[in-house]
């Protein structure tokens, strides 16, 4: 059993796409439902997972936790594959996250209409740029997963929703999109989303 501490939306979903697909049992927890949630983790964000007497922080991290211990097919068994696979994990992580969360800051700090305007734009320019890379990547296989979805497929699969909220136009090519819907079809993804969705309408 698990708990998650998450926001709706956030890439804490991905996490729990993750455990889904890993058949595991998750209680999950709106970090805003939570008097002191600082406490959990000083840093204050999400996602946060507890693991016994553990709470484990930073997406990335617990992602690889959670795909070293148990069994699974998100991960390869070949020392090279899983390489790739982790530089796939962080790609998304420290690359692609990054690049969407500036347009949350902008729209968040800059009062400035034609200074947000402008920045807007370059977030926009930059967050297409890494998704030309994705469709680079996706050249010769149907997802960043050799043989099947991946978690860095999985972690895409989440950001890329993020665009919807802010004046950008975010261009996804074909076979981006085609593996993108793969993602947000799968059941666990489902799954997912309408368990967050129930527990913030409590």
């Amino acid at each position: 059993m698990y708990t998650l501490y998450y926001m709706q939306g956030a890439c804490s979903l991905a996490t729990q796409v993750v455990l889904h697909e890993l058949n595991k049992t998750v209680t999950i927890i709106d970090k805003n439902n939570v008097d002191d949630f600082n406490a959990i983790n000083p840093v204050g964000t999400v996602p946060v997972l507890v693991d016994g007497n553990n709470n484990l922080t930073e997406g990335a991290a617990i992602i690889l936790h959670l795909l070293k211990k148990h069994e699974n097919d998100l991960f390869p068994k070949d020392s090279g594959q899983q390489q790739k696979a982790i530089e796939d994990i962080m790609f998304a992580n420290a690359t692609m996250h990054p690049a969407y969360s500036k347009l949350f800051f902008i729209a968040k700090n800059i009062s400035d209409e034609a200074a947000k305007v402008e920045a807007f734009q370059a977030a926009e320019k930059n967050i297409n740029s890494l998704w030309q890379v994705v469709e680079s990547k996706l050249a010769s296989r149907a997802q960043l997963g050799s043989d099947s979805i991946s978690a860095a497929d999985i972690m895409l699969g989440v950001y890329a929703t993020w665009g919807q909220y802010f004046p950008v136009e975010l261009i996804f090519g074909q076979r981006s999109s085609k593996m993108l819907t793969t993602v947000q079809s799968m059941p666990s993804f489902k799954k997912s989303v309408q368990a967050e969705q129930a527990e913030s309408n409590k």
